[in-house]
């Protein structure tokens, strides 16, 4: 050996060994596959039940427990699981380490699982926040934060911070922003007070199940609206597109045998979209009660986001450059390609629906159900596909996927589901949009009947169930493909045993950049020097930093909205007539929300003639202040129903259209709730929903004390409008003890405070008995 040689071999750094985790990564695997086929399966149920509402058989199993089930499984089910799937293969592999903590790895993936199964039975229960992708109540809640953050967050930093690889691949940087800002979201949209917590502090017991699992928002109407969509809008950027972005970033190049495109690209890419999403969701407030400042901000910067969430679709299709004779024949590369299509086509279609004259036509429509599953199907679904497919021989061990044709069969076939789903649903949110707001030649509405629209509907909601039933089969086909190639695993799975360096503590970035201009300002340098892009090069490098940076500009955009929105009290102009909901009203209103009635109908009458002349009034942000949480929907299958208790006081009716819809309405999608007019209401849960609702600032004052028995009373009094308006038909007995009472009592009180006298002002403070649990006056 020369000197020399002994020189560099005294310099050479220590080689570390390591293994990669896979097993966690085959249990995701199955995870994504399971509850994926669970997700998709009730998609068609309750396709099936819209269009056949005498489907519609048993309560716990209909439309509306279903609906949410639906996306929670599609949304923290199935893309879920493929997200954590793609982070734990991906991310050993980009830092050159196995996951930091093997215990953390399980807590996540068991603690994720019981999250879903308990949202598997919470849900059909009519156990429910109904806050669109965040229906889920407390306990679960907790636990969200807990395996989000506690175990995979944790997790994934400090992996990040023991890597043995310098500088961070463009995949983890989304995954560092999906992990940060779902986290702010989540957190600070599920701010609630449990009842049962109330419940217990106040008396020392839990009256029932339903009272422990309740909780309201501290939130109220247009606040409560505007936080969840601030929610809403970047729970599907930043848990259905960012993280999907870094799956994109990972297993195309892979798939492909190709390097990303451009790695400037990426970067602007990247940082685009954490500054410009999350200013984006109040567009789906457009034209409600929210401030027309924060609607018309929200539809700015939506429409900004086109240009980067192109970027990254140009990004991916390019990194095929050469390699577009695989596609032919690669069913992986099908799935990518048409999955980074779909994103291009979502990513399109989103920032024009938030265009105020768009919107003003698709809002509540099938329309926007459309555009959601173009992204969830054609996007997500098929970028979780092409990556199971490519991760099952990998993780199997297997020489090769079972059989290529069947794949490029599920490819087809949830192709074709796909377009048939889409194009009659975008043909039938069209439709329902022009409809409505149809006038004849005398300046009447030319479809005054909701019902009129609902039959032209019927044939494309057949076919919508047809195309969910044959992506349905699809993923059957592969499912047995997979399982099929996992049937073909070694007896024992061999453990790859790889070596690295660790990363030293010191490290040198080089000499500063220095401008290629050669004449010009220094501004100009500057900026030359900047777009070098050595600063981002340094942050690669520094995974708190460039995490601190995420939460910056995630935190300083979201402040910007919502603290206006909290502040300036005239975003809600006060309405001296609107009170609390009677005690009686407030449990009504919580029947309305567990049997899911808010999937169905709105409660928002927005400033359109069409509207006005159709439902009455039009909506006031006064109107909502007591409304924890807010009800304003996102969808009509039915008609709105804020001024419902104004155009339709009669009790009687509502009893006979609960007990049959089809008896009024022939066509109806409505199934039957036969089952509130027989089972009984508990006048226990009264008092302490009453008393946490007082204490989140509702004025109740004495009613807080006299709940229940304000109940009692106000029950007594509708059950017996009721059998007077009945003209002799037959009435349950014991009628006021049951909860269609209750819920009728909340819809007769709909929209009346608009025009109802206001209360006499308060006596002089010196004589006022007051209250410690809210004002002096009482809720009725």
């Amino acid at each position: 050996m020369t000197s020399l040689q002994a020189d560099a071999g005294a310099q050479a750094p220590h080689l570390e060994s390591f293994s990669y985790d896979d097993a966690i990564v085959r249990k995701f695997f199955w995870a994504t596959l399971i509850w994926g086929l669970v997700a998709f399966l009730v998609g068609v149920i309750i396709a099936v039940e819209l269009a056949w509402p005498a489907a519609n058989v048993i309560p716990e199993v209909a439309f509306g427990r279903l609906r949410p089930l639906h996306t929670n499984a599609a949304i923290f089910a199935f893309a879920g699981n493929a997200i954590f799937t793609a982070v734990y293969y991906s991310t050993q592999r980009l830092c050159k380490c196995r996951m930091w903590s093997d215990t953390l790895s399980k807590l996540h993936f068991w603690g994720w699982q019981l999250i879903i199964v308990s949202a598997a039975i919470t849900l059909p229960l009519g156990i429910t926040q109904s806050k669109e992708y965040a229906e889920l109540e407390w306990p679960i809640d907790l636990a969200i934060a807990v395996v989000w953050l506690g175990f995979f967050g944790t997790n994934f930093l400090m992996t990040l911070i023991h890597r043995r690889e310098r500088h961070m691949y463009v995949a983890l940087w989304f995954y560092i922003a999906s992990i940060v800002t779902v986290t702010i979201l989540h957190v600070f949209n599920n701010l609630w007070i449990p009842v049962g917590v109330v419940e217990f502090i106040k008396t020392g017991h839990v009256s029932s199940v339903s009272n422990l699992m309740k909780s309201y928002p501290l939130y109220a109407g247009v606040q409560d609206a505007f936080m969840q969509w601030w929610y809403g809008h970047n729970a599907v950027a930043f848990f259905l597109t960012t993280p999907f972005l870094g799956l994109m970033y990972y297993f195309l190049p892979k798939a492909a045998n190709r390097p990303v495109f451009s790695y400037k690209l990426s970067i602007i890419h990247f940082w685009s979209l954490v500054f410009i999403y999350i200013w984006a969701g109040p567009h789906h407030l457009h034209y409600t009660a929210l401030p027309q400042w924060a609607s018309a901000l929200g539809m700015a910067f939506s429409l900004m986001l086109w240009m980067p969430s192109w970027g990254g679709m140009i990004n991916g299709l390019l990194t095929l450059r050469g390699a577009w004779n695989k596609v032919a024949a690669d069913p992986v590369l099908k799935f990518f390609v048409v999955g980074v299509t779909f994103y291009g086509m979502s990513t399109f279609e989103g920032p024009m629906l938030s265009i105020r004259t768009v919107n003003s036509l698709s809002h509540y429509t099938d329309w926007t159900i459309a555009h959601v599953h173009a992204g969830t199907l054609g996007w997500n679904s098929f970028m979780t596909f092409g990556m199971l497919y490519w991760l099952a021989p990998r993780l199997f061990q297997t020489k090769k996927l079972y059989s290529e044709k069947l794949a490029t069969m599920h490819f087809w076939l949830g192709t074709v589901g796909i377009l048939l789903y889409i194009i009659s649903i975008y043909t039938a949110g069209i439709t329902q949009g022009l409809m409505w707001r149809a006038f004849n030649e005398t300046g009447q509405l030319k479809y005054p009947d909701f019902l009129e629209t609902v039959r032209v509907l019927m044939p494309f909601y057949v076919i919508r169930a047809v195309g969910g039933t044959i992506f349905l089969g699809s993923a059957l086909l592969g499912a047995y493909n997979l399982f099929m190639t996992w049937k073909a695993r070694p007896s024992k799975y061999e453990v790859e045993v790889h070596q690295a360096p660790a990363l030293s503590k010191h490290y040198d970035d080089g000499p500063p950049p220095q401008s290629r201009l050669t004449a010009n300002t220094e501004l100009g340098h500057a900026g030359d020097r900047f777009l070098q892009g050595q600063w981002h090069r340094r942050w690669e490098r520094l995974p708190v930093r460039f995490t601190v940076w995420v939460v910056i500009a995630v935190g300083v955009a979201s402040l910007f909205e919502i603290i206006p929105t909290f502040l300036i009290k005239s975003n809600v102009p006060s309405i001296a007539s609107v009170q609390p909901y009677s005690p009686l009203e407030v449990v009504g209103r919580d029947i309305y929300i567990a049997e899911g009635c808010y999937n169905c109908h709105s409660q928002m009458i927005r400033p359109f003639y069409s509207e006005i002349s159709r439902y009455g009034e039009y909506s006031k942000p006064g109107e909502f202040v007591y409304d924890h949480p807010f009800q304003w929907g996102s969808r009509r299958i039915g008609p709105d129903l804020a001024r419902e208790g104004v155009s339709n006081p009669n009790a009687y009716w509502h009893y006979a259209h609960f007990e049959d819809p089809q008896i009024f309405r022939e066509g109806s999608l409505m199934p039957s709730f036969k089952h509130l007019i027989h089972e009984d209401l508990d006048f226990n849960q009264v008092q302490p929903r009453v008393q946490a609702l007082a204490m989140i600032g509702v004025p109740y004052g004495e009613a807080v004390k006299n709940a229940e028995e304000m109940a009692r009373e106000q029950a007594a009094q509708v059950a017996q409008e009721i059998r007077d308006q009945s003209r002799g038909a037959p009435i349950v007995d014991d009628l006021e003890n049951k909860k269609v009472v209750a819920l009728i009592a909340y819809l007769k009180r709909l929209g009346t405070d608009l025009y109802a006298t206001p209360p006499a002002p308060e006596a002089p403070a010196e004589t006022a008995e007051l209250s410690d649990e809210g004002g002096t006056h009482e809720a009725d």
